[in-house]
């Protein structure tokens, strides 16, 4: 390895051990030189290092990058479940799902996420284009709308998404994960689509049976009002509702010395801000807002208490107001939002507990928050920004926290004795004597062809204790077992695993007999 001392022009070669051999160059160098040649050979050996010693054997660390991680089987069979629980709701509902590119144009991402456009992956220069991770599927899907020139659809989008922030494993916060979008877009009467999408998210967690859950809602008018008659500058608007964003990791005292000690507000505007930010309740407290002395003097705000009045009216149609609360304190702090913002918030006993400096409730609660597990809102401005015209396109939807989902449903999983199944597997075709391996791929070949998922061994001769052993381990249901005498009987003996009863059935009747069998099971 060749380093060279910028300033004095000479240059020496690294030998094996990090001594330093000079091959050109003056008797003295500076002592710029010396430290650079120094940082130098410090990088060499700690690479070195890493690489191991001079056998030529590299050692690697095996590791999932930051942020990541693997799933195995049982994981992904809670994670398949969830998700199939999660399509058939949107199914339900009568979306229909796209797809867009892993990465966008960075330009198409810029600027759409406020104070958080911090924590997209901005890859290198490709072919000429500058790209980035998509950080969300909600900016795709609004350049996905503008391009193709749609104006109306009920979409759902389940995809990975990316973010440079720092993970938190256990709390299901990761730099790739899945997110599972539903949104609808079009010019329709007001409140009607937002109602559905909490209706959306009232009928996956309660499928999903988490434990009890709360949908708070809030509208971004009524926070840029409340801000505006408490005496927020227009400037800083944006920024804070970043600070109020954070009242359900923060406790309001902190919140209140960033807004007034790092954001420049004044002490009686944020003083202002944390008595409405206390306030909860429904549609009473949307009512007793229009009266509000200061909140009635706002336009923007008046506007989205009429609108919550009119959400709570929908909810109350759609049987979902024991869950859904209006809360002030709920800001979502990505810039496109632009009327009804909402999110789910979990609580459920036995669960990871979140960080301690993150926890609100007093010590020894027995029902710990696990954070969002569902959010969403109104954004009827971004189309338009990346339509040529300006042409908007009216959008609401939501994003299921899918991660964390994951997270307690496998702690559910871990905590129960109930067995999960990682395959699908109906019948394991087995033999009880040796010599039998071509009937019984002739027979799993019969049931393949009729769409039943079966198995075999992948041994001539297996024992057929073995056999059995695998169906118990695996959760495989029933065992068609074949031998001398069933081949000349023409009859295959079909064993419940579970209850250990046998049962001589026609070959002809297999099939039927194994569909009956597993259909009643499930």
């Amino acid at each position: 390895m060749v380093v060279e001392a910028s300033c004095c022009g000479d240059i020496f070669l690294t030998t094996g051990t990090g001594r330093l051999v000079r091959i050109k160059g003056k008797d003295e160098l500076c002592g710029f030189c010396i430290l650079q040649i120094d940082e130098e050979v410090a990088k060499l050996l700690e690479l070195k290092a890493r690489l191991g010693g001079d056998d030529g054997k590299h050692q690697f660390v095996l590791k999932t990058a930051k942020g990541t991680r693997d799933y195995n089987p049982k994981q992904m069979a809670i994670r398949e479940k969830v998700f199939n629980t999660i399509i058939s709701c949107f199914k339900r509902h009568g979306a229909e799902t796209i797809d867009t590119p892993v990465f966008e144009l960075k330009e198409t991402l810029t600027g759409k996420y406020g104070e958080d456009s911090k924590l997209i992956y901005d890859l290198k220069d490709q072919g000429g284009e500058l790209l980035s991770l998509r950080y969300d599927l909600t900016v795709p899907f609004a350049r996905y709308l503008a391009m193709n020139k749609i104006t109306n659809i009920k979409r759902y989008h389940i995809a990975k998404v990316y973010r440079r922030d720092n993970p938190a494993m256990t709390r299901g916060r990761y730099r790739e994960f899945y997110q599972c979008d539903f949104d609808i877009a079009g010019q329709y009467d007001a409140m009607i689509p937002d109602a559905e999408c909490l209706k959306i998210v009232y009928e996956i967690l309660s499928q999903l049976d988490l434990g009890d859950f709360r949908i708070k809602v809030n509208d971004r008018r009524i926070l840029d009002g409340m801000f505006a008659v408490c005496g927020v500058p227009d400037d800083k608007f944006r920024t804070i509702c970043s600070t109020v964003d954070k009242l359900d990791k923060m406790p309001w005292e902190d919140v209140k010395k960033e807004m007034v000690n790092e954001k420049g507000l004044s002490e009686e505007a944020a003083d202002q801000i944390g008595e409405y930010v206390s306030m909860q309740g429904g549609m009473d407290l949307a009512e007793r807002l229009l009266q509000d002395q200061k909140m009635s003097q706002s336009k923007q705000a008046c506007a989205g208490l009429s609108d919550i009045k009119l959400l709570f009216s929908y909810l109350q149609l759609f049987q979902v107001t024991d869950k859904v609360v209006f809360d002030l304190s709920l800001a979502r702090g990505l810039d496109y939002y632009t009327g009804i913002i909402y999110e789910a918030v979990l609580s459920q006993a036995g669960v990871a507990p979140v960080s301690t400096e993150a926890q609100n409730g007093p010590p020894g609660e027995e029902s710990v928050s696990v954070g969002s597990v569902a959010g969403g809102g109104r954004y009827d401005g971004l189309v338009g920004m990346f339509d040529p015209k300006g042409r908007k396109v009216p959008c609401v939807g939501v994003s299921i926290g899918i991660e964390r989902i994951f997270s307690i449903m496998e702690q559910k999983a871990e905590a129960s004795a109930e067995k999960v199944r990682t395959t699908e597997v109906q019948v394991m075709v087995a033999s009880a004597q040796k010599n039998l391996l071509e009937e019984r791929l002739k027979l799993v070949t019969e049931l393949w062809n009729a769409g039943i998922k079966a198995e075999v061994m992948y041994k001539k001769n297996p024992k057929l204790l073995s056999q059995l052993q695998h169906c118990e381990e695996s959760g495989i249901p029933l065992v068609a077992i074949l031998g001398e005498q069933e081949l000349k009987d023409g009859v295959v003996k079909l064993r419940v695993v579970a209850t250990r009863e046998e049962v001589d059935i026609c070959r002809a009747d297999l099939i039927e007999e194994v569909r009956r069998r597993t259909s009643d099971a499930s």
